[in-house]
């Protein structure tokens, strides 16, 4: 029976991708999303992400796990809704803390386990973004002390950090040839948009059984955007 790896928001974009590096590396995707072949939840419901979680556990423990759904919705600070800040908070952050509480019990008990947890670059400072980079930035704050209470059972946990990546969700966000957008994709040093694969490859080191002496990290996947020009 191969290794199974729960992936959240697998079902496009870079879900998609990670869940396809997964199978081509040996591992059984095991995905939660709102639409698609797999788990379907609303991950924004703590009582739907538990019969979600619940159901992916009923074959056995998992051992990896990616923390990848995320949502965003472009606004100013002073248009941001509260509800929207909440929904943002339930998707990106509360999401996975609630899979990190449902599959550490098994973790603990093989001695062994694997955490990606999915960021973004706009933590770094990109308008428009309060809500989206704060809940995001949460995820990195808990990659560290994730790391710091779960080394000691064989559990490391590591955050990616996306720069551009060609995706429906920044597509939808940074409309195709506006000016900003176009400004987005010439700063960046490697002079392309960033692919999912691009993601996959990154999360796929950290989820490999070897990769047992790097944890606390974040990796960013930007094509260099964080040395260069900023604003994405």
């Amino acid at each position: 029976m191969s290794e199974r790896v729960l992936i959240t928001g697998g079902a496009g974009g870079i879900g998609a991708a990670i869940a396809e590096f997964a199978r081509e590396s040996g591992y059984e995707p095991v995905i939660i999303d709102r639409v698609g072949d797999g788990i379907i939840a609303d991950l924004s419901d703590p009582d739907s992400t538990a019969a979600a979680l619940e159901e992916a556990l009923s074959d056995g423990p998992i051992h990896r796990l990616v923390n990848n759904v995320g949502m965003i919705k472009v606004a100013r600070i002073e248009d941001l809704s509260f509800e929207d800040f909440e929904k943002h908070w339930a998707v990106n952050t509360r999401a996975a803390v609630q899979c990190m509480q449902a599959v550490l019990p098994g973790m603990r008990e093989r001695g062994f386990g694997r955490v990606v947890n999915i960021a973004s670059r706009a933590v770094l400072g990109k308008e428009g973004r309060s809500a989206y980079a704060a809940s995001k930035a949460a995820l990195m704050g808990l990659t560290r002390i994730w790391s710091l209470e779960l080394g000691v059972d064989g559990v490391t946990v590591n955050t990616v950090a996306p720069g551009p990546i060609r995706t429906p969700m920044f597509e939808a966000a940074n409309p195709p040839g506006a000016p900003a957008t176009r400004a987005i994709i010439d700063g960046i040093p490697v002079q392309r948009m960033g692919e999912p694969e691009d993601i996959a490859n990154a999360v796929d080191f950290f989820l490999n059984e070897r990769t047992g002496f790097v944890t606390g990290q974040t990796l960013y996947v930007c094509g260099g955007k964080t040395v260069g020009a900023m604003g994405i």
